[in-house]
């Protein structure tokens, strides 16, 4: 199993667990609120919804991170194509950053 697979199977695990929430609007009034962890969006979200979302989480000290692409998304939670993933669980949070930067690490060598 790859480690981007683990990476959509976490996220899937995420979804069950009721850790998620998805969609521009849910996503950025949970960062307002301060339960967002981790913002996940996908690579193919347009410039300006990535503009906007790395904005608002900066303004709001969350970490953005992009990952994988909006089918791949919205496959690994069960759901329609989804371009923004807000993780609410400090645990799914970390794990996630984690597993993702070394995903990065390893698509550059």
């Amino acid at each position: 199993m790859t480690l981007q697979d683990r990476i959509l199977n976490l996220l899937g695990l995420a979804m069950r667990a009721r850790k998620l929430v998805t969609g521009e609007e849910l996503v950025i009034n949970e960062v307002r609120k301060g339960k967002v962890r981790l913002v996940i969006l996908s690579t193919d979200a347009s410039a300006n919804t990535q503009k906007n979302i790395m904005n608002k989480c900066q303004s709001y000290n969350v970490k953005c991170l992009p990952f994988g692409s909006r089918h791949e998304l919205g496959w690994a939670i069960g759901k329609d194509e989804r371009v923004i993933i807000g993780v609410l669980d400090s645990g799914f949070a970390k794990k996630l950053k984690d597993m993702i930067h070394e995903s990065d690490k390893g698509e550059n060598l």
